[in-house]
């Protein structure tokens, strides 16, 4: 991701691509169109894997380098931070102009290193990514009767003992004739130079092509070295080569040099620029994934109506008995019965580590509403997967702004729980700008030093580390500490009861309360399991993740069932004379990022079986850990808030002296 103003800028500049392009295509880019003849530059990304989920750059590997050097295109933090590094590459194209036998270079002889790395990354079935206007490379592969897509092309192959590498590439660039109607006159986020069309002379726009596809084909072609050692970039081989993709030849052995070559054809197409994602997008068993979550939101929906019910007609009905009561039967009442009535002196007694939740309680805030915003700007589709990075930089943006709301929060209740006293509100302001971010920052410290070893691409740049810091300290830490003067200002929550100075003693119970609270994320973790999973494959197994409507509409209905499960928690402890309420409700719905780690796990061992190595695996439950003390925080936060409201609005109700 490039620098934080710019995260900002592109943000405003989306808002005028909607008003702008009659909302037919994605925000964040443009169609670019060229003429015949214009030049087209490829673009190489990172080298994947599923089998170790560590990035190298495309340049570790002896591949050809462009003539005028390697230079990194332009980056965003999140484009860093997701470890994605784009490069200029040797391919050059000629808009509508078929080539074949293009010969790119001769590589020097493979070293005795070099050639254990080529075998290394074979073996840990590495994929190269190539990009065109801002377009991945697809690899269509048919399997019986019907065809797979993939992004990117794999390294080479392992037959036997013998590796071949896939040395020749045939491209087809499918092209769509440029529409007028269809153009944004607005500057854009793509990679082209040229945004606003010039018009010639007759006042209307000249001919031109607009790229709406990019497929690869990958070959394996045994080419004899000697003969083109006279022969410069982009000359003609001088042999007619025959991409087979079924077949593989081209073995690679120490000391051997490897010869690439590629060509290209141009076919004409009927998908229209706006649709041009479209193949990236289409996901296998799409009616099973769309079916499955409707399933799922009309469950919960259902049992969070019960639950409301049966937890509206419950209180309603003491209370009424309650306030038909005179004074004295109501003294004679409290004396014979248990329950919630018995604990009006201590229900709002101060928790045991009352800053702690006030910190975890503020950050609580600050991530859900990061989580809620981004969420809701990329399902209205100004982060869609043509934007590269912008999902990581609007949440780091986000993030950093609502310092503010997290801030104000945690002193808030900070103030409520001392009665009225703000002393101290500058220690718990500070806390809650450092408790969560430290977390991550010692997290993600950890997991960089392993890919630092490992020299991955996905190792956070030290200059990168020092940006984040600055951030934290520039940004979000004085945002928090104006929303915790504005909290200290602010009048504090005042209880509806008093509370005794001795406590009363809550009586033993039958079950331990922890593991009601530990069994409460169920609940939860059933709206959420299922989307999960889409999220995981996206994560994990390079796939597209694009269905944030759905995702959305989970995420609010994740925080209804977790508001609804810890109030209900609260009630029943408090039923039974328990008055320390305040921990157990944040718990009761932070609980579910119990359930999500150990799916984690789950998936670590059946899904992801081909991760390689103890330094993947490490990676990935790090990443987990991180993922799931967000989720605790950001649901725990929304359980202790439903729950302090619903306290203070049952006890504001009861007749008390």
């Amino acid at each position: 991701m490039g620098s934080f103003p710019r995260s900002s800028a592109w943000i405003c500049l989306s808002f005028m691509l909607l008003c702008t392009a009659h909302g037919f295509y994605l925000p964040g880019s443009y169609p670019h169109k060229y003429a015949v003849g214009d030049v087209l530059s490829v673009k190489v990304n990172s080298l994947t894997s599923i089998d170790t989920e560590m990035p190298f750059s495309y340049y570790s590997l002896p591949f050809c380098k462009p003539s005028e050097g390697v230079k990194d295109a332009a980056e965003n933090i999140g484009e860093l931070l997701m470890g994605d590094r784009i490069e200029n590459s040797p391919y050059r194209f000629k808009m509508h102009t078929n080539e074949s036998d293009i010969l790119l270079c001769r590589s020097d002889p493979l070293t005795p290193e070099t050639f254990a790395l080529l075998k290394k990354r074979i073996d840990e079935m590495y994929q190269v990514n190539l990009i065109l206007d801002n377009l991945p490379a697809i690899r269509y592969t048919k399997k019986d009767d019907y065809y797979l897509r993939w992004t990117g092309y794999p390294v080479g192959i392992r037959v036997g003992d013998d590796y071949y590498i896939f040395n020749h590439l045939k491209f087809t660039v499918l092209v769509h004739k440029y529409e007028e109607t269809n153009v944004a006159r607005v500057m854009g986020t793509g990679d082209a130079a040229e945004v606003i069309p010039t018009m010639d002379k007759s006042g209307s726009l000249p001919p031109g092509w607009m790229v709406v596809g990019f497929e690869v084909v990958p070959c394996s072609f045994k080419h004899d070295s000697e003969s083109i050692k006279t022969l410069k970039m982009y000359d003609k081989y001088p042999v007619k080569i025959q991409c087979d993709p079924t077949t593989v030849s081209m073995s690679i052995k120490e000391n051997q040099p490897v010869v690439f070559t590629y060509e290209v054809s141009f076919m004409e197409s009927d998908i229209k620029w706006p649709s041009r994602w479209d193949a990236y997008l289409k996901m296998e068993g799409a009616k099973v994934h769309w079916f499955s979550i409707l399933n799922s939101l009309m469950v919960i929906a259902f049992l969070a109506g019960i639950v409301f019910v049966i937890l509206l007609r419950t209180v309603r009905r003491d209370l009424t008995r309650y306030e038909e009561l005179d004074k004295e039967a109501q003294a004679q009442m409290n004396e014979e019965l248990s329950g919630w009535k018995l604990v009006v002196s201590d229900v709002f007694r101060a928790p045991s580590n009352p800053m702690l939740l006030c910190v975890m309680v503020g950050d609580g805030v600050q991530i859900l509403g990061m989580a809620v915003v981004t969420i809701l700007f990329a399902a209205l589709g100004f982060m869609s997967p043509a934007s590269r990075g912008a999902l990581i930089t609007g949440m780091l943006f986000f993030y950093l702004v609502l310092g503010i709301l997290a801030g104000y929060v945690g002193v808030r209740i900070w103030k409520t729980i001392k009665c009225g006293d703000h002393s101290g509100w500058i220690s718990v302001s500070w806390r809650v700008a450092c408790f969560f971010p430290g977390i991550a920052f010692l997290i993600l410290t950890t997991l960089n030093f392993l890919l630092w070893g490992s020299h991955s691409t996905g190792a956070i740049p030290f200059s990168l580390f020092v940006v984040l810091i600055l951030l934290w300290f520039c940004i979000s830490v004085p945002l928090t500490l104006v929303g915790g003067f504005l909290g200290a200002k602010a009048p504090h929550i005042e209880y509806p009861v008093r509370t005794n100075q001795i406590p009363r003693e809550i009586p033993p119970q039958k079950y331990p309360s922890w593991l009601l609270v530990l069994g409460a994320g169920t609940l939860p973790f059933g709206t959420l399991f299922i989307e999960l999973f889409f999220i995981m494959s996206s994560i994990w197994m390079g796939r597209v993740y694009y269905v944030f409507g759905f995702l959305f509409i989970v995420m609010m209905l994740l925080v209804v069932v977790c508001a609804e499960v810890s109030l209900v928690l609260t009630y029943m402890h408090l039923c039974v004379e328990d008055w320390k309420w305040w921990w157990k409700s944040f718990f009761s719905s932070g609980s579910v990022a119990i359930y999500i780690f150990l799916y984690s796990i789950n998936y670590l061992v059946f899904d992801l079986k081909s991760l390689s190595g103890p330094v993947s695996a490490t990676l990935y439950l790090g990443y987990s850990l991180f993922m799931v003390v967000a989720i605790m925080l950001a649901t725990g936060t929304v359980g202790f808030l439903s729950s302090f409201w619903f306290v203070h609005y049952l006890f504001s109700s009861v007749k008390l002296d």
